[in-house]
C-alpha cells in the first residue's frame, strides 16, 4: 500500500501540485493503523492512504494543508484513555503520533 501512496505522491507532484504525507510513527494501546502507515494529502485536498480513519482522518488533512502552506512540518498525537473508550463500548485506548511533512518537488 506504500508504494501506491508515494507514487501517487510523485504523480501530483508532478502534475503540479504540492503534496503533504502523513505517517504514523508510534503507537501505544489499541491503534487503527499501524506504525509506518501514510496518507498523502495533495493542495486541492484530495488524499490516498490513511493513518487512522474518522475524525482523526480529517484533522490530520487539515494539518497537511498547512504544512503545505508554511512549508513546515508537524508532530500531532491523538488519543482516547481506557476509561473515554469503555464508555464508548471500546475494548481499551489507545495514542497515535503521526508526523506530516511536505514533500518537494
Amino acid at each position: 500500500m506504500s508504494d501506491d501512496i508515494l507514487t501517487s505522491a510523485r504523480q501530483w507532484l508532478e502534475a503540479g501540485h504540492r503534496v503533504a504525507i502523513a505517517t504514523v510513527v508510534k503507537t501505544w494501546g489499541s491503534a487503527p493503523r499501524p506504525a509506518g502507515s501514510q496518507l498523502a494529502v495533495r493542495d486541492d485536498g484530495a488524499f490516498v492512504g490513511s493513518v487512522s480513519g474518522g475524525c482523526v482522518e480529517g484533522a490530520v488533512i487539515e494539518e497537511a494543508q498547512s504544512v503545505m502552506r508554511d512549508e513546515s512540518v508537524r508532530k500531532l498525537e491523538f488519543g482516547v484513555s481506557d476509561e473515554q473508550a469503555w464508555a464508548v463500548g471500546l475494548a481499551c485506548g489507545g495514542r497515535i503520533e503521526i508526523f506530516v511533512e511536505p514533500v518537494a518537488g
